[in-house]
């Protein structure tokens, strides 16, 4: 039986009738075009469905619609002010790490998540928050180099 789900989607109150077990990576993508999230294994174990929900990074492949009812969910549209992007963004570009780009927009979701709770991390923490997330070009050595830009001060907005 299908269920309304109200939620915040990038600062914008949204509303949709569906299965509430359907993932919200398919709501986002199919029902608000949203397509950022990025479908990869439907497993959870490469990230590239990365969002924040109430500013933590989820996998979108694996939470089911109904357990987003009346949260606040930031996809990789939503990261940008106009057209000033996110310092993380920023970094990531400074850095030169993205290849293909299929990965890109959960790792930079999983790293705004890591520095609005550990401004300044280790690389291990770096490296922790980052498991999971899988780059098939093999750019890790400049992602970490990003988030690292990032944690910067002056990175930051």
């Amino acid at each position: 039986m299908d269920a309304t789900i109200l939620l915040t989607v990038n600062g914008k109150q949204r509303k949709v009738t569906t299965d509430p077990q359907r993932p919200l990576l398919d709501v986002l993508r199919e029902e608000f075009q949203l397509t950022g999230a990025k479908f990869g294994c439907g497993e959870g174990r490469c990230g590239a469905c990365t969002v924040l929900v109430n500013g933590q990074a989820v996998h979108s492949c694996l939470t089911p619609i109904a357990n987003v009812q009346g949260k606040s969910v930031v996809t990789i549209e939503g990261l940008a002010t106009g057209e000033k992007l996110h310092p993380v963004q920023e970094a990531f570009l400074a850095e030169e790490a993205s290849q293909c780009g299929y990965c890109t927009p959960g790792m930079v979701l999983a790293t705004v998540g890591l520095l609005a709770r550990t401004p300044q991390p280790t690389d291990e923490q770096i490296v922790a928050a980052l498991d999971g997330h899988l780059c098939r070009c093999c750019g890790y050595t400049n992602i970490l180099k990003a988030v690292r830009r990032a944690a910067q001060p002056a990175g930051r907005g």
